[in-house]
């Protein structure tokens, strides 16, 4: 094909005269908006499927995938526990105990999501035990008094490991002077950061048995927690528990976030669309393109229809041009954008550094990089999508080119 006559021609016209400056530059804006249409609809799409990808694992990671309870508390845990266990596909539980809270320092005072675990449940949360900037996880689990906050609840009690901090509870203690508050106070054994800003900003855990002692709570726990070996597919799972405690509430992490996961499907569809749309206004401009090439070229085509030249022959000609520009196009938008996609963060950081700006706030997006998660059906599909309607718009022009009348074209030379 590439050294057919009409490829030549086409080669030819592509590279315009002086004369012709004009076309060539619409179909430079032709070139750059296919271009710039595939390259942001990568990008975007990886930065989304990233987004979703990263808070699903902090999600799963910092909590459990099932929450059973019976409403306010949940009693008998070890027995419920125990027939949990049972269940194939699970992978462990654990009973929490979470309830919102006062932390006061000395300096600060501010509230406070606390969960009541075991100190062995928080070594199988990688999320939390690996991502300590303070303390560690022995010295958590020394002491029932100890307490573990995250980063940006630190941050905004201006507290380090050692200093002491009173938890306040909604509950009352009744005395000889009136009903109070109750409080304990906690000595601060580790500052995790988990990247997840409403987690590091929010959450603090503190001893089963204490938490237990705090609320007044005896041998009872809010939920229990439960993980499972395939976080996807819990229907088996939930309904095996439903069998066994059929008056129980059991929440899954994707019925508890699911209008946070489905607002980010619907932007991710909405941004898709949006931005396909600068790949459809480069097409039309590739048929604006063609049509003033078409124009500007009667006097050729007549020419050339005259030397014996067909319909299909001047149609590939035409056809050609307009498909070199969108289907190069689409393969450099592409390259382009899988690029910026893997080295996303680094660009970030560079336009940061220089800027001094911050373009990625932690407590706008909740977390603590850009995230960015290529999928290579999706670039492919873009990439795809991109030259389909390229072609669609060349053949308009081309078939319009194919069928001029050669006497037409000559009528005035």
């Amino acid at each position: 094909m590439l050294r057919s006559p009409e490829w030549f021609i086409a080669w030819r016209y592509l590279w315009a005269s002086r004369k012709e400056r004009f076309i060539a530059i619409i179909a430079s804006f032709s070139f750059l908006g296919i271009v710039l249409g595939v390259a942001t609809l990568i990008l975007v799409m990886s930065v989304m499927n990233g987004f979703r990808e990263e808070l699903v694992s902090r999600v799963i990671g910092f909590n459990g995938h099932l929450l059973l309870s019976e409403g306010e508390k949940l009693n008998q845990v070890f027995d419920v526990q125990t027939k949990v266990e049972k269940i194939s596909g699970i992978k462990y539980t654990a009973p929490l105990v979470q309830k919102q809270i006062l932390i006061t320092s000395e300096k600060e005072a501010c509230g406070a999501l606390v969960q009541g675990v075991t100190p062995e449940v928080l070594k199988k949360r990688p999320l939390i035990s690996d991502n300590l900037i303070e303390g560690d996880v022995q010295t958590f689990s020394k002491e029932e008094n100890q307490i573990m906050i995250g980063s940006g609840l630190a941050r905004k009690l201006n507290v380090h490991v050692g200093d002491k901090l009173k938890l306040t509870t909604p509950q009352m203690n009744l005395t000889a002077f009136g009903s109070f508050p109750k409080t304990k106070f906690f000595k601060l054994a580790a500052i995790f950061k988990s990247g997840m800003y409403e987690y590091d900003q929010n959450f603090s855990f503190i001893s089963l048995k204490a938490s237990q002692k705090l609320f007044s709570l005896e041998d009872s726990v809010s939920a229990l927690e439960i993980f499972v070996e395939d976080p996807d597919d819990m229907e088996n799972i939930k309904a095996a528990i439903r069998e066994k405690f059929p008056f129980f509430y059991i929440h899954d992490w994707q019925h508890v976030n699911e209008k946070f996961f489905s607002t980010l499907e619907v932007q991710k569809n909405i941004m898709f669309l949006i931005l396909m749309l600068i790949v459809l206004v480069a097409a039309f401009n590739i048929i604006s393109c063609l049509m003033m090439l078409v124009k500007d070229k009667t006097k050729d085509i007549a020419i050339l229809q005259a030397l014996g030249a067909n319909r299909s022959f001047i149609l590939r000609i035409f056809f050609y041009v307009g498909s070199f520009i969108g289907v190069f196009g689409a393969l450099v938008g592409t390259g382009i954008g899988l690029l910026l996609s893997y080295r996303l963060d680094r660009i970030r950081l560079f336009l940061e550094s220089i800027s001094g700006y911050k373009l990625f706030r932690e407590e706008i997006y909740f977390l603590a990089h850009l995230p960015s998660k290529v999928n290579l059906d999706q670039a492919l599909l873009v990439c795809a999508l991109a030259i389909i309607l390229s072609v669609l718009a060349t053949w308009y022009p081309a078939r319009k080119a194919s069928r001029l009348n050669p006497i037409e074209g000559l009528r005035y030379e």
